[in-house]
């Protein structure tokens, strides 16, 4: 199957699509704000460049597109142009995304990875069960790391 645009508004569209400030992120900072946390964003000085840096907790938390960083769920699919060149992209997205929480982790710092699936789709997870799971962890320094996904 072609694709339904041309190259020029395919890389338009492409362009658009942001790495920062997302829906899913602004929905989860604003949910953590309103809950009395305070954070910083997007640290270039810790690897992987967190979403949210809660140095507090000795926390960070990525919220993570499922498309691009390869989540087997219901919102990431494979596309069928150019499969493996996509493919090829999104593995090594998880590869790095593996090497940069290893990292954090060796340096004692507390990794929070929140999909997209689990904050919208079919399968989302209910946004006041979301949000206690992750303050709850956030609050016992026990747990180094979480995952939250759609059902």
């Amino acid at each position: 199957m072609t694709d339904v645009h041309n190259q020029a508004i395919r890389s338009k569209n492409m362009r658009a699509i942001r790495s920062k400030d997302t829906g899913p992120e602004v929905i989860i900072r604003k949910a953590l704000h309103a809950s009395g946390f305070r954070y910083r964003l997007h640290t270039t000085n810790l690897p992987g460049s967190p979403d949210l840096v809660l140095p507090k907790y000795k926390a960070v938390i990525f919220v993570h597109g499922c498309f691009w960083h390869g989540h087997r769920c219901h919102l990431s699919k494979t596309p069928k142009t150019r499969t493996e060149f996509w493919l090829t992209k999104i593995s090594a997205n998880m590869s790095r995304d593996n090497t940069k929480h290893q990292q954090l982790m060796e340096s004692n710092w507390r990794v929070a990875v929140i999909w997209e699936c689990a904050i919208k789709g079919k399968m989302k997870l209910d946004s006041d069960y979301l949000l206690s799971e992750l303050i709850n962890w956030l609050r016992d320094s026990k747990s180094k790391s979480i995952e939250l996904s759609g059902k």
